[in-house]
Protein backbone atom coordinates (compact mmCIF):
# COMPACT_ATOMS: atom_id res chain seq x y z
CA UNK A 1 0.00 0.00 0.00
CA UNK A 2 1.40 3.36 -1.31
CA UNK A 3 1.80 6.52 1.46
CA UNK A 4 -0.75 8.29 0.79
CA UNK A 5 -4.27 9.80 2.10
CA UNK A 6 -6.97 8.78 -0.23
CA UNK A 7 -10.65 10.29 0.44
CA UNK A 8 -12.81 7.12 0.71
CA UNK A 9 -16.13 9.20 -0.11
CA UNK A 10 -14.90 9.77 -3.74
CA UNK A 11 -11.50 7.73 -4.46
CA UNK A 12 -9.41 10.76 -5.39
CA UNK A 13 -5.44 10.76 -3.75
CA UNK A 14 -4.82 13.82 -2.11
CA UNK A 15 -1.37 13.36 -0.76
CA UNK A 16 0.93 10.70 -1.49
CA UNK A 17 4.70 10.26 0.89
CA UNK A 18 7.79 9.09 0.22
CA UNK A 19 8.90 6.34 2.50
CA UNK A 20 11.82 7.16 4.96
CA UNK A 21 14.85 6.21 3.94
CA UNK A 22 18.03 3.85 5.50
CA UNK A 23 19.66 6.81 6.47
CA UNK A 24 16.83 8.72 8.00
CA UNK A 25 15.58 5.61 9.42
CA UNK A 26 19.17 5.07 11.34
CA UNK A 27 19.24 8.57 12.40
CA UNK A 28 15.83 8.51 14.17
CA UNK A 29 16.82 4.73 15.48
CA UNK A 30 19.95 6.14 17.20
CA UNK A 31 17.86 9.29 18.34
CA UNK A 32 15.37 7.50 20.15
CA UNK A 33 18.16 5.54 21.86
CA UNK A 34 19.97 8.65 23.09
CA UNK A 35 16.84 10.13 24.02
CA UNK A 36 15.67 7.38 26.22
CA UNK A 37 18.91 7.50 28.49
CA UNK A 38 18.07 11.04 29.90
CA UNK A 39 14.08 10.72 29.59
CA UNK A 40 13.75 8.14 31.66
CA UNK A 41 14.87 9.52 34.37
CA UNK A 42 12.54 12.32 34.82
CA UNK A 43 10.35 12.99 37.12
CA UNK A 44 6.18 11.96 36.65
CA UNK A 45 5.65 15.57 37.86
CA UNK A 46 7.60 16.60 34.61
CA UNK A 47 6.14 14.25 32.13
CA UNK A 48 2.71 14.93 33.71
CA UNK A 49 3.15 18.58 33.00
CA UNK A 50 4.01 17.46 29.34
CA UNK A 51 1.11 15.33 28.79
CA UNK A 52 -1.50 17.41 29.87
CA UNK A 53 0.00 20.30 27.72
CA UNK A 54 -0.51 17.93 24.74
CA UNK A 55 -3.75 17.09 26.05
CA UNK A 56 -4.35 20.87 26.10
CA UNK A 57 -3.28 21.31 22.31
CA UNK A 58 -5.08 18.50 21.41
CA UNK A 59 -8.08 19.91 22.35
CA UNK A 60 -7.59 23.06 20.44
CA UNK A 61 -7.11 20.96 16.93
CA UNK A 62 -10.34 18.86 18.12
CA UNK A 63 -12.09 20.82 14.51
CA UNK A 64 -8.73 20.37 12.85
CA UNK A 65 -7.97 17.07 13.24
CA UNK A 66 -11.46 15.75 13.03
CA UNK A 67 -11.44 16.60 9.77
CA UNK A 68 -8.56 14.92 8.82
CA UNK A 69 -9.34 11.86 10.32
CA UNK A 70 -12.30 11.90 8.32
CA UNK A 71 -10.45 12.44 5.37
CA UNK A 72 -8.24 9.93 5.49
CA UNK A 73 -10.59 6.97 6.31
CA UNK A 74 -14.15 7.69 6.34
CA UNK A 75 -15.74 8.04 10.03
CA UNK A 76 -18.21 10.61 10.18
CA UNK A 77 -17.01 13.69 11.55
CA UNK A 78 -18.61 14.24 14.81
CA UNK A 79 -17.27 10.58 15.71
CA UNK A 80 -13.78 11.74 14.85
CA UNK A 81 -13.84 14.81 17.02
CA UNK A 82 -15.22 12.40 20.12
CA UNK A 83 -12.38 10.43 19.30
CA UNK A 84 -10.04 13.45 19.22
CA UNK A 85 -11.79 14.23 22.89
CA UNK A 86 -11.60 10.90 24.30
CA UNK A 87 -7.33 10.59 23.71
CA UNK A 88 -7.34 13.74 25.53
CA UNK A 89 -8.77 12.79 28.12
CA UNK A 90 -6.78 9.61 28.44
CA UNK A 91 -3.94 11.79 28.69
CA UNK A 92 -5.07 13.46 32.00
CA UNK A 93 -6.00 10.47 33.05
CA UNK A 94 -2.32 9.17 32.67
CA UNK A 95 -0.90 12.21 34.04
CA UNK A 96 -2.71 12.01 37.10
CA UNK A 97 -2.24 8.45 37.84
CA UNK A 98 1.20 7.07 36.25
CA UNK A 99 2.82 7.73 39.57
CA UNK A 100 0.97 6.26 41.71
CA UNK A 101 0.28 2.82 39.30
CA UNK A 102 4.16 2.38 39.22
CA UNK A 103 4.76 3.09 43.23
CA UNK A 104 7.47 0.56 44.15
CA UNK A 105 5.69 -2.41 46.17
CA UNK A 106 6.39 -3.38 49.80
CA UNK A 107 5.94 -7.14 49.76
CA UNK A 108 4.42 -8.62 52.95
CA UNK A 109 6.91 -8.62 56.12
CA UNK A 110 6.97 -12.00 56.99
CA UNK A 111 8.14 -12.98 53.51
CA UNK A 112 10.67 -10.25 53.72
CA UNK A 113 12.27 -11.54 56.78
CA UNK A 114 11.84 -14.80 55.76
CA UNK A 115 13.87 -13.89 52.77
CA UNK A 116 16.88 -12.79 55.10
CA UNK A 117 16.97 -9.23 53.70
CA UNK A 118 15.84 -5.85 55.34
CA UNK A 119 14.18 -4.77 52.83
CA UNK A 120 12.94 -5.78 49.69
CA UNK A 121 10.54 -3.47 47.17
CA UNK A 122 8.95 -4.27 43.79
CA UNK A 123 10.40 -1.42 40.91
CA UNK A 124 8.89 -0.78 37.43
CA UNK A 125 11.27 0.72 35.56
CA UNK A 126 10.52 1.76 31.73
CA UNK A 127 12.46 -0.75 29.08
CA UNK A 128 13.19 1.79 26.27
CA UNK A 129 12.32 2.48 22.76
CA UNK A 130 9.35 0.72 21.78
CA UNK A 131 7.72 -0.07 17.92
CA UNK A 132 4.30 0.66 17.44
CA UNK A 133 2.45 -0.72 14.79
CA UNK A 134 -1.12 1.20 14.22
CA UNK A 135 -4.00 0.61 12.45
CA UNK A 136 -6.18 3.09 10.63
CA UNK A 137 -9.36 2.76 11.99
CA UNK A 138 -8.50 4.56 15.22
CA UNK A 139 -6.11 6.62 14.11
CA UNK A 140 -5.56 8.57 17.03
CA UNK A 141 -7.19 6.48 20.05
CA UNK A 142 -5.22 3.02 19.05
CA UNK A 143 -1.86 5.41 19.39
CA UNK A 144 -2.32 7.75 22.21
CA UNK A 145 -3.63 4.61 24.36
CA UNK A 146 -0.20 3.01 23.69
CA UNK A 147 1.90 6.36 24.05
CA UNK A 148 0.53 7.89 27.10
CA UNK A 149 0.86 5.23 29.12
CA UNK A 150 4.21 4.82 27.69
CA UNK A 151 5.68 8.06 28.05
CA UNK A 152 4.44 8.30 31.23
CA UNK A 153 6.40 5.24 32.57
CA UNK A 154 9.75 6.65 31.33
CA UNK A 155 9.89 4.75 27.44
CA UNK A 156 10.34 6.40 24.23
CA UNK A 157 8.02 5.54 20.97
CA UNK A 158 9.03 4.62 17.48
CA UNK A 159 5.06 4.87 15.48
CA UNK A 160 4.50 2.76 12.29
CA UNK A 161 1.23 3.99 11.38
CA UNK A 162 -1.21 2.60 8.84
CA UNK A 163 -0.41 3.60 5.14
CA UNK A 164 -3.32 5.56 4.60
CA UNK A 165 -3.48 8.00 7.74
CA UNK A 166 0.07 8.92 7.02
CA UNK A 167 -1.28 13.20 7.85
CA UNK A 168 -2.88 11.96 11.10
CA UNK A 169 0.57 9.91 12.25
CA UNK A 170 2.93 13.60 11.40
CA UNK A 171 0.20 15.34 13.17
CA UNK A 172 0.68 12.64 16.50
CA UNK A 173 4.60 13.43 16.23
CA UNK A 174 4.14 17.11 15.69
CA UNK A 175 1.33 17.09 18.69
CA UNK A 176 4.27 15.72 21.46
CA UNK A 177 6.86 17.74 20.30
CA UNK A 178 4.41 21.31 20.46
CA UNK A 179 3.89 19.50 24.13
CA UNK A 180 7.26 20.13 25.03
CA UNK A 181 8.85 16.63 24.54
CA UNK A 182 12.19 16.38 23.79
CA UNK A 183 13.00 15.26 19.87
CA UNK A 184 13.53 11.37 20.57
CA UNK A 185 10.62 11.10 22.45
CA UNK A 186 7.81 10.33 19.98
CA UNK A 187 8.50 9.52 16.51
CA UNK A 188 6.38 8.81 13.65
CA UNK A 189 8.56 6.78 11.03
CA UNK A 190 7.17 7.13 7.17
CA UNK A 191 7.79 3.61 6.44
CA UNK A 192 5.98 0.56 4.24
CA UNK A 193 4.89 -2.47 6.28
CA UNK A 194 7.92 -4.13 4.87
CA UNK A 195 10.55 -2.00 6.96
CA UNK A 196 9.07 -3.71 10.64
CA UNK A 197 10.75 -6.91 10.26
CA UNK A 198 14.47 -5.09 10.25
CA UNK A 199 13.37 -2.03 12.82
CA UNK A 200 12.19 -5.06 15.31
CA UNK A 201 15.28 -7.24 15.31
CA UNK A 202 17.17 -3.81 15.87
CA UNK A 203 18.31 -4.63 19.07
CA UNK A 204 17.83 -0.90 20.38
CA UNK A 205 14.10 -1.63 19.90
CA UNK A 206 13.43 -3.39 23.09
CA UNK A 207 9.49 -4.01 22.81
CA UNK A 208 6.54 -3.72 20.64
CA UNK A 209 2.75 -3.23 20.22
CA UNK A 210 0.69 -4.19 17.66
CA UNK A 211 -3.42 -3.30 16.79
CA UNK A 212 -4.33 -4.83 13.88
CA UNK A 213 -5.06 -8.17 11.79
CA UNK A 214 -4.14 -11.59 12.47
CA UNK A 215 -1.39 -12.03 10.27
CA UNK A 216 -0.19 -9.08 10.83
CA UNK A 217 0.01 -10.31 14.90
CA UNK A 218 1.50 -13.07 13.84
CA UNK A 219 4.39 -11.25 11.97
CA UNK A 220 5.37 -9.27 14.52
CA UNK A 221 4.97 -12.11 17.05
CA UNK A 222 6.88 -14.03 15.13
CA UNK A 223 9.54 -11.81 14.74
CA UNK A 224 9.79 -10.17 18.29
CA UNK A 225 10.05 -14.12 19.64
CA UNK A 226 13.24 -14.40 17.75
CA UNK A 227 14.64 -11.67 19.20
CA UNK A 228 12.99 -12.13 22.49
CA UNK A 229 11.29 -9.38 23.08
CA UNK A 230 7.97 -8.20 24.50
CA UNK A 231 4.78 -7.83 22.57
CA UNK A 232 1.09 -6.73 23.35
CA UNK A 233 -1.52 -7.39 20.32
CA UNK A 234 -4.73 -6.33 20.25
CA UNK A 235 -5.89 -8.51 16.82
CA UNK A 236 -9.53 -9.26 15.05
CA UNK A 237 -12.53 -9.20 17.40
CA UNK A 238 -16.15 -10.96 16.68
CA UNK A 239 -18.03 -9.53 19.66
CA UNK A 240 -21.36 -11.78 20.62
CA UNK A 241 -24.31 -9.78 22.05
CA UNK A 242 -26.22 -11.49 23.58
CA UNK A 243 -30.14 -10.74 24.23
CA UNK A 244 -31.86 -12.72 26.88
CA UNK A 245 -35.86 -12.60 27.58
CA UNK A 246 -35.68 -10.87 30.54
CA UNK A 247 -34.05 -7.67 28.32
CA UNK A 248 -34.81 -4.62 28.13
CA UNK A 249 -35.65 -5.20 24.07
CA UNK A 250 -35.96 -1.38 23.43
CA UNK A 251 -32.70 -0.45 24.69
CA UNK A 252 -30.99 -3.38 23.72
CA UNK A 253 -32.70 -2.69 19.59
CA UNK A 254 -31.37 0.70 19.66
CA UNK A 255 -27.90 0.23 21.32
CA UNK A 256 -27.24 -2.85 19.33
CA UNK A 257 -27.43 -0.53 16.19
CA UNK A 258 -24.45 1.63 18.27
CA UNK A 259 -22.75 -1.16 18.63
CA UNK A 260 -22.60 -2.48 15.12
CA UNK A 261 -22.23 0.33 13.36
CA UNK A 262 -19.68 2.45 15.13
CA UNK A 263 -16.92 3.92 13.11
CA UNK A 264 -18.73 2.50 10.11
CA UNK A 265 -18.83 -1.04 11.81
CA UNK A 266 -14.85 -0.77 11.01
CA UNK A 267 -14.02 -1.66 15.06
CA UNK A 268 -12.36 -4.46 16.38
CA UNK A 269 -14.70 -4.42 19.27
CA UNK A 270 -17.94 -4.07 17.51
CA UNK A 271 -20.56 -5.92 18.31
CA UNK A 272 -20.66 -8.43 15.15
CA UNK A 273 -22.87 -11.21 16.42
CA UNK A 274 -26.36 -11.16 17.70
CA UNK A 275 -27.39 -14.01 20.02
CA UNK A 276 -31.11 -13.77 20.96
CA UNK A 277 -33.34 -15.93 23.15
CA UNK A 278 -36.13 -17.68 20.86
CA UNK A 279 -38.52 -16.23 23.14
CA UNK A 280 -37.84 -12.54 21.96
CA UNK A 281 -35.92 -13.06 18.61
CA UNK A 282 -38.28 -12.19 16.30
CA UNK A 283 -39.56 -8.87 18.38
CA UNK A 284 -35.86 -7.62 18.90
CA UNK A 285 -34.94 -8.41 15.02
CA UNK A 286 -38.17 -6.39 14.22
CA UNK A 287 -36.93 -3.27 16.03
CA UNK A 288 -33.02 -3.91 15.32
CA UNK A 289 -33.62 -4.08 11.34
CA UNK A 290 -35.49 -0.91 11.42
CA UNK A 291 -32.78 0.89 13.42
CA UNK A 292 -30.45 -0.24 10.86
CA UNK A 293 -32.46 0.53 8.03
CA UNK A 294 -33.20 4.02 9.48
CA UNK A 295 -29.25 4.95 9.74
CA UNK A 296 -28.56 8.29 7.45
CA UNK A 297 -25.51 7.60 5.06
CA UNK A 298 -23.96 10.11 3.33
CA UNK A 299 -20.54 12.32 3.32
CA UNK A 300 -18.49 11.67 6.77
CA UNK A 301 -17.83 15.69 6.64
CA UNK A 302 -21.52 16.64 6.79
CA UNK A 303 -22.84 16.42 10.40
CA UNK A 304 -25.97 14.52 10.10
CA UNK A 305 -24.20 11.78 8.46
CA UNK A 306 -24.43 8.42 10.39
CA UNK A 307 -22.52 6.44 8.18
CA UNK A 308 -19.64 7.14 5.80
CA UNK A 309 -17.97 5.20 3.17
CA UNK A 310 -15.67 2.61 4.28
CA UNK A 311 -11.27 3.20 4.49
CA UNK A 312 -10.23 1.33 1.52
CA UNK A 313 -11.78 0.25 -1.73
CA UNK A 314 -10.39 -3.38 -0.53
CA UNK A 315 -12.20 -3.34 2.60
CA UNK A 316 -15.50 -3.03 0.61
CA UNK A 317 -14.66 -5.65 -0.90
CA UNK A 318 -13.27 -8.17 1.54
CA UNK A 319 -17.04 -7.57 3.35
CA UNK A 320 -18.72 -8.48 0.02
CA UNK A 321 -17.35 -11.73 -0.29
CA UNK A 322 -18.45 -12.11 2.92
CA UNK A 323 -21.79 -11.15 2.38
CA UNK A 324 -22.25 -12.81 -0.79
CA UNK A 325 -20.98 -16.62 0.31
CA UNK A 326 -23.41 -15.77 3.20
CA UNK A 327 -26.39 -15.60 1.08
CA UNK A 328 -25.01 -18.23 -1.80
CA UNK A 329 -25.01 -20.38 1.43
CA UNK A 330 -28.43 -20.02 2.71
CA UNK A 331 -28.54 -16.73 4.60
CA UNK A 332 -31.59 -14.40 4.58
CA UNK A 333 -30.47 -10.77 4.19
CA UNK A 334 -32.84 -8.95 6.17
CA UNK A 335 -31.51 -5.40 4.79
CA UNK A 336 -29.04 -4.30 2.87
CA UNK A 337 -26.58 -6.43 1.33
CA UNK A 338 -25.62 -4.42 -1.76
CA UNK A 339 -23.31 -1.79 -2.18
CA UNK A 340 -25.06 1.37 -3.62
CA UNK A 341 -23.96 2.89 -6.98
CA UNK A 342 -22.21 6.33 -7.13
CA UNK A 343 -18.70 7.18 -6.00
CA UNK A 344 -16.80 6.52 -2.51
CA UNK A 345 -16.35 3.34 -0.71
CA UNK A 346 -19.91 2.82 0.77
CA UNK A 347 -21.79 0.44 2.04
CA UNK A 348 -25.21 -0.16 3.80
CA UNK A 349 -25.84 -1.21 7.14
CA UNK A 350 -26.71 -4.91 6.58
CA UNK A 351 -28.40 -7.46 8.49
CA UNK A 352 -28.16 -11.33 7.93
CA UNK A 353 -30.37 -14.15 9.32
CA UNK A 354 -29.81 -17.95 9.00
CA UNK A 355 -26.38 -17.80 9.42
CA UNK A 356 -24.66 -21.79 9.91
CA UNK A 357 -21.11 -22.82 10.77
CA UNK A 358 -20.26 -23.46 7.24
CA UNK A 359 -20.40 -19.76 6.34
CA UNK A 360 -17.28 -17.51 5.96
CA UNK A 361 -19.19 -14.65 8.28
CA UNK A 362 -19.52 -17.25 10.94
CA UNK A 363 -15.41 -17.67 11.15
CA UNK A 364 -14.39 -14.20 10.32
CA UNK A 365 -14.23 -10.93 11.39
CA UNK A 366 -16.81 -8.55 9.01
CA UNK A 367 -15.12 -5.72 8.67
CA UNK A 368 -17.72 -3.03 8.18
CA UNK A 369 -21.80 -2.61 9.12
CA UNK A 370 -22.79 -6.25 8.57
CA UNK A 371 -24.39 -7.41 11.14
CA UNK A 372 -25.42 -11.42 11.65
CA UNK A 373 -28.89 -12.79 13.74
CA UNK A 374 -28.55 -16.15 15.49
CA UNK A 375 -31.06 -17.65 17.86
CA UNK A 376 -31.00 -19.51 20.81
CA UNK A 377 -32.96 -21.70 22.30
CA UNK A 378 -31.70 -21.24 26.16
CA UNK A 379 -28.78 -19.90 27.37
CA UNK A 380 -26.38 -22.81 27.48
CA UNK A 381 -26.72 -22.43 23.46
CA UNK A 382 -26.13 -18.69 23.52
CA UNK A 383 -22.60 -19.33 25.53
CA UNK A 384 -22.00 -22.03 22.80
CA UNK A 385 -22.95 -20.09 20.04
CA UNK A 386 -21.11 -16.70 21.52
CA UNK A 387 -18.03 -19.35 22.19
CA UNK A 388 -17.93 -20.65 18.87
CA UNK A 389 -15.34 -18.36 17.63
CA UNK A 390 -11.71 -17.33 16.94
CA UNK A 391 -11.65 -14.23 18.53
CA UNK A 392 -12.47 -13.66 22.56
CA UNK A 393 -11.85 -9.57 22.33
CA UNK A 394 -14.98 -8.47 24.08
CA UNK A 395 -18.79 -9.14 24.49
CA UNK A 396 -22.40 -8.08 25.46
CA UNK A 397 -24.48 -9.21 27.14
CA UNK A 398 -28.32 -8.23 27.72
CA UNK A 399 -30.45 -9.26 31.05
CA UNK A 400 -32.06 -8.54 34.45
CA UNK A 401 -31.35 -11.69 35.95
CA UNK A 402 -28.67 -11.84 38.22
CA UNK A 403 -27.79 -15.92 38.08
CA UNK A 404 -27.75 -14.92 34.05
CA UNK A 405 -25.04 -12.13 34.40
CA UNK A 406 -22.78 -14.27 37.20
CA UNK A 407 -22.96 -17.43 33.95
CA UNK A 408 -22.14 -15.38 31.22
CA UNK A 409 -19.34 -13.34 33.34
CA UNK A 410 -17.54 -16.96 34.22
CA UNK A 411 -18.45 -18.93 30.63
CA UNK A 412 -17.92 -16.44 28.10
CA UNK A 413 -14.35 -16.54 26.49
CA UNK A 414 -13.34 -12.95 26.06
CA UNK A 415 -11.26 -10.02 27.76
CA UNK A 416 -14.23 -7.99 28.78
CA UNK A 417 -18.30 -8.86 29.45
CA UNK A 418 -20.23 -5.44 29.38
CA UNK A 419 -24.07 -6.12 30.88
CA UNK A 420 -26.87 -3.94 29.41
CA UNK A 421 -24.44 -1.70 27.42
CA UNK A 422 -21.92 -1.82 24.33
CA UNK A 423 -18.73 -2.42 24.46
CA UNK A 424 -16.17 0.54 24.91
CA UNK A 425 -12.70 1.55 26.28
CA UNK A 426 -12.26 3.83 29.04
CA UNK A 427 -8.19 4.38 30.45
CA UNK A 428 -9.02 3.37 34.00
CA UNK A 429 -10.02 -0.50 32.58
CA UNK A 430 -7.64 -2.89 31.12
CA UNK A 431 -8.18 -3.58 27.49
CA UNK A 432 -7.59 -6.56 25.47
CA UNK A 433 -8.30 -10.55 24.45
CA UNK A 434 -8.11 -13.67 24.47
CA UNK A 435 -7.76 -16.69 21.82
CA UNK A 436 -6.97 -15.24 18.18
CA UNK A 437 -7.45 -11.34 19.39
CA UNK A 438 -4.24 -11.22 20.93
CA UNK A 439 -2.77 -10.75 24.33
CA UNK A 440 -1.64 -8.30 26.90
CA UNK A 441 -3.07 -5.36 28.24
CA UNK A 442 -3.56 -1.80 27.00
CA UNK A 443 -4.90 0.67 29.18
CA UNK A 444 -5.90 0.68 33.36
CA UNK A 445 -2.47 -0.10 35.42
CA UNK A 446 -2.02 -3.34 33.75
CA UNK A 447 -1.13 -1.49 30.67
CA UNK A 448 1.12 1.11 31.66
CA UNK A 449 3.09 -1.98 33.44
CA UNK A 450 3.41 -4.21 30.50
CA UNK A 451 6.68 -2.19 29.14
CA UNK A 452 8.05 -1.67 32.39
CA UNK A 453 11.08 -4.12 33.92
CA UNK A 454 9.32 -5.27 36.59
CA UNK A 455 12.62 -5.30 39.21
CA UNK A 456 12.84 -6.54 42.46
CA UNK A 457 15.16 -4.73 44.51
CA UNK A 458 16.57 -6.87 48.35
CA UNK A 459 18.23 -5.14 50.80
CA UNK A 460 20.14 -7.52 52.92
CA UNK A 461 20.53 -6.38 57.10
Amino acid sequence: MAIATVNPANGETLKTYEPMGEEELERRLQLAEATFRTYRTTSFADRAQLLNKAADLLDEDRQEIGRVMTTEMGKPVKQARAEAAKCAKAMRWYAANAERLLADEEPDESDVRDSGASRVRVSYRPLGPVLAVMPWNFPLWQVVRFAAPALMAGNVGLLKHASNVPQTALYLEDLFHRAGFREGCFQTLLIGSGAVDDILRDERVKAATLTGSEPAGRAVAGTAGQMVKKTVLELGGSDPYVVMPSADLDGAARIAVTARVQNNGQSCIAAKRFIVHTDVYDAFAEKFVAGMKALRIGDPLAEDTEIGPLASEQGRKDLEELVDDARRSGAEVLCGGKRPGGPGWYYPPTVLAGITREMRIHREEAFGPVATLYRADDLDEAVLIANDSPFGLSSNVWTREDSEVERFARDLEAGAVYVNGMTASHPAFPFGGVKRSGYGRELSGHGIREFCNITTVWQGA
